[in-house]
């Protein structure tokens, strides 16, 4: 009887004016091979967020979405809402 757990990001989506994504993580735990619970996680990438930390998929993708026009008007979107930068 061998259980064990495993993350999959499973949906990774660009929404809104500014490309933010969203990516869903689904932790499995399985019982032999036999699913027994499935639970979900969602973060969302801003276009100034550190990337470090994600995968080399979302990463790529940050890479190819988050223009520095895209940037640098999220910027502008922030200072214009009195928001300060994130890290």
């Amino acid at each position: 009887m061998a259980i064990t757990k495993k993350q999959i990001q499973d949906k990774i989506e660009i929404v809104g004016e500014y490309k933010n994504i969203q990516v869903r993580t689904a932790t499995v735990i399985e019982e032999d091979g036999v699913e027994l619970t499935r639970s979900f996680h969602r973060h969302v990438i801003t276009p100034n967020s550190d990337i470090s930390g994600e995968s080399a998929e979302v990463q790529a993708i940050c890479a190819a979405v988050h223009t520095q026009e895209i940037k640098d008007a999220y910027q502008q979107h922030l200072d214009s809402q009195g928001e300060i930068e994130d890290a």
